[in-house]
């Protein structure tokens, strides 16, 4: 269902969609009691250690001892935590990231920030520390909302200008961290944080677990390195850049070696005729924005023909409208990203043609990650199975 924002939300504190965006997003921290009263975790702590070892895990091991601090990146493997769990006041943290490309609960989870652009989230990550353990004080430069699984932990805020870093050390730590603000969340607790606040989380529990829901924030420099690089593929099909370079007018210059100011200019008005409209940047950001990170991989099914490929996708929606509501469902992968403009739709970095008629459909699976039957218009079964057959057999989408 596609969220209500004039409707108060205990995610939100009570306040509406609408108004968190106007008073809190990207302003000023909010402190959110029981935000998913009862929250259980997805996982323990093993499990979490365990799904640090998978191969195509995104994974970090911090500790500190004596002040120092050391970050071991994935590859991780057991006995790199098993050393951990026998020593006691070590203080250790485990951090996994995209568990949404990993737990079906972990996409319910996020399904929950619907109120965000899915354009806009990163993903989910999970963190374990005992008690004491932590990341040190630093500043993220995306908003995140710090879920609180099983145990507690202390957070300290600071609205400090001052972001100088401790010299010589593997992590982006304040050098002079000053707290203003400290709350102890318990599970189900959730703290929203801005851009650019300096804050610290300390461990308060053996059990402690944190669930991040973090937001995507390229920099203006990135987009324009992609974007031109983009662009480079429509150079082709813009008209301020067809011929060649020609100087009929060249005169005699002093030095061989020079390249003229006549020269350059002459460069520079033939490359001023590139142009982009506001639909080329749409575009871009269509490919762009869904395209999957460089890890990741799908599983491909065993190849059917698009025939059977129709009467599964048939019999998987009239079961969805059937008393088997949620067990049967046209669904993305965990790990791909299906992002829509006016006129098109992205699935993981590729433009699909998808015929007007289906387009409510798309819309759906965009916006739910799964697509219910009762959207599909009287006879347009061969239409969607012929626009999802190439991604069900790249593994994009799933029949469950």
């Amino acid at each position: 269902m596609s969220p209500n924002n004039n409707q108060s939300l205990a995610l939100l504190n009570n306040l509406t969609p609408t108004q968190f965006l106007a008073e809190y997003w990207q302003k000023k921290p909010l402190l959110i009691r029981q935000a998913i009263p009862n929250f259980k975790n997805f996982l323990t702590p093993q499990e979490l250690m365990d799904l640090a070892t998978d191969e195509d895990a995104q994974a970090r091991l911090i500790t500190q001892k004596n002040g120092k601090w050391q970050v071991q990146n994935s590859p991780l493997e057991e006995p790199d935590f098993a050393k951990h769990l026998k020593l006691k006041n070590n203080l250790w943290t485990i951090l996994v990231q995209n568990i949404n490309h990993h737990m079906p609960q972990a996409v319910d989870l996020l399904q929950q920030f619907n109120f965000i652009p899915h354009a806009r989230l990163d993903d989910l990550m999970i963190s374990y520390a005992p008690k004491g353990s932590g990341i040190g004080a630093h500043i993220d430069s995306y908003d995140v909302f710090l879920l609180q699984g099983a145990g507690q932990r202390k957070w300290q805020l600071s609205n400090q200008k001052d972001f100088s870093l401790v010299e010589n050390a593997p992590l982006k730590l304040l050098k002079n961290f000053t707290p203003e603000q400290e709350w102890v969340l318990e599970a189900g607790d959730m703290l929203y944080l801005p851009p650019h606040i300096a804050h610290c989380g300390t461990s308060m529990s053996d059990d402690c677990m944190t669930y991040s829901i973090g937001f995507r924030a390229p920099s203006y420099q990135e987009l324009a390195h992609e974007f031109l690089s983009f662009l480079q593929d429509k150079l082709p099909e813009n008209a301020g850049l067809q011929g060649r370079y020609t100087d009929p007018n060249l005169t005699v210059q002093e030095n061989a070696g020079e390249i003229s100011d006549a020269f350059a200019t002459n460069i520079y008005e033939a490359l001023s005729g590139i142009t982009w409209k506001n639909d080329d940047i749409a575009d871009f950001l269509g490919h762009y924005l869904s395209e999957p990170k460089a890890h990741v991989y799908f599983d491909a099914p065993i190849e059917i023909s698009l025939a059977v490929f129709t009467k599964k996708l048939a019999k998987t929606l009239a079961e969805n409208l059937s008393e088997n509501l949620h067990e049967k469902k046209v669904q993305l992968s965990l790990k791909s990203q299906l992002l829509f403009t006016q006129n098109a739709f992205y699935l993981n970095g590729e433009k699909l043609t998808v015929p007007l008629e289906i387009m409510a459909c798309m819309r759906e699976l965009a916006d739910k990650r799964c697509l219910n039957g009762t959207v599909l218009p009287p006879n347009s079964l061969a239409v969607l199975a012929e626009a999802l057959y190439e991604p069900y057999l790249s593994g994009f989408i799933e029949l469950t």
